[in-house]
């Protein structure tokens, strides 16, 4: 009976799945059948584009040829190629930076690329405007036919692009004249000198003792002559070289002359200064006789007063004479020589100053002839002026 119920090998048993494990098959894992593999979609194989590579290729090259268009373009702008012709005058000012100099030229036509000459002048070792700069102030006449090297050569000192002007101080001009003139010129700012002026220490000697402040210290020393100046120039240059003229026809034998009658130069150059406005010249020794005997030999009658009328004007500005003016300038009031000069004088004037005409005149006056008449007393000047009165 018991081999009734045994199993036919082979066979499964009916209710019951009979699952082969791997420890039945000696370890390994039964092959997936035809089916499971099947069911499993294939992988797709990209293709690869055949117009990649070739649109990578145009890309690299346009790049690179838009690169060497501008590399040769900004060539052409560094090395003056190919630019129409074109000239353009640019001034430039003590301590502009490279920046502004290369917004003058790209303003003004002359190059094309800020950043390039900016990149160039920094290579090449450009500071900004100064006096150890290879840029200095001036102003330039440039054109298009100059390279960056070029261009920074023509804006330095001596070059010959450097315009130039001729300038006439005359005798007499006041310092508020000449500033105004070089001014006018192109020479210099009215403000730019007032500032040199009133604070540069000069070396001079007889400029040695003047307080600094005012500009005006400097009227009467800045000798009356035809310069010719660079334009838009170093205003410190300007004003020493109108002083260094002084300085040479003021001769040691002048100097040594007026220390001897107890004059300093800044004084004999106050004298010359109201000799320069009281008279057209004819007789600049006589009126220097009249200063000088009024400063060195005073009598009860004329007093230490020198009465020039000239220094009251050169305070007022104007035409008529104002006695009252409560100024150190009116000499009719307060004794001795006025605060600074009144204008410059010319090199007569200054000679008129040093060698006075030996005379005891105090006084003087203007006659209907246009000649100066020249008194001892005040009453006699008194008189002269009452007879001309009488014939108007």
């Amino acid at each position: 009976m018991a081999q009734e119920h045994e199993r036919a090998p082979g066979r499964r048993t009916q209710g019951r799945r009979h699952t082969p494990s791997h420890l039945e098959t000696g370890g390994k894992r039964a092959a997936p059948s035809p089916r499971s593999e099947s069911a499993r979609p294939p992988r797709r194989k990209k293709r690869k584009s055949p117009f990649g590579p070739v649109l990578y290729v145009i890309f690299v090259i346009g790049i690179s040829a838009l690169l060497a268009a501008g590399s040769w373009v900004a060539a052409g702008d560094l090395l003056a190629l190919n630019k129409a012709p074109h000239t353009a005058t640019i001034t430039l000012e003590e301590g502009d930076t490279v920046a502004q100099v290369a917004d003058l030229l790209e303003e003004n036509g002359l190059i094309e690329y800020k950043w390039l000459f900016r990149l160039f002048a920094s290579f090449t070792g450009v500071d900004d405007v100064g006096e150890e700069s290879k840029l200095t102030a001036g102003t330039y006449e440039l054109d298009t036919d100059m390279d960056y090297n070029a261009l920074i050569n023509a804006m330095g000192r001596g070059s010959a692009n450097r315009s130039q002007t001729q300038v006439t101080i005359t005798e007499g001009m006041t310092l508020d004249q000449i500033f105004q003139t070089l001014e006018d010129a192109g020479v210099a700012s009215v403000e730019s000198l007032q500032e040199v002026a009133a604070n540069h220490e000069f070396k001079y000697s007889f400029l040695q003792d003047l307080p600094t402040g005012d500009y005006r210290r400097l009227e009467g020393f800045l000798f009356p002559d035809t310069y010719q100046f660079y334009m838009g120039g170093d205003p410190l240059q300007v004003i020493n070289r109108m002083i260094l003229r002084l300085d040479e026809l003021f001769t040691e034998e002048m100097r040594q002359d007026a220390e001897e009658s107890g004059y300093t130069v800044g004084e004999i150059i106050n004298i010359a200064s109201m000799i320069e406005k009281e008279t057209d010249g004819s007789d600049q020794a006589l009126i220097s006789s009249v200063i000088h005997n009024r400063l060195e030999n005073p009598t009860s009658e004329s007093g230490s007063t020198l009465g020039i009328d000239a220094t009251i004007l050169y305070v007022t500005g104007g035409t008529e004479v104002d006695v009252n003016l409560d100024s150190p300038y009116n000499t009719r009031v307060y004794p001795g020589l006025p605060p600074t000069a009144i204008c410059s004088p010319g090199i007569d004037a200054i000679r008129a100053a040093i060698y006075p005409e030996d005379t005891n005149y105090y006084y003087y006056a203007l006659g209907d002839d246009g000649t100066h008449s020249f008194f001892r007393t005040l009453s006699g000047q008194q008189e002269f002026i009452a007879s001309q009165e009488r014939y108007h």
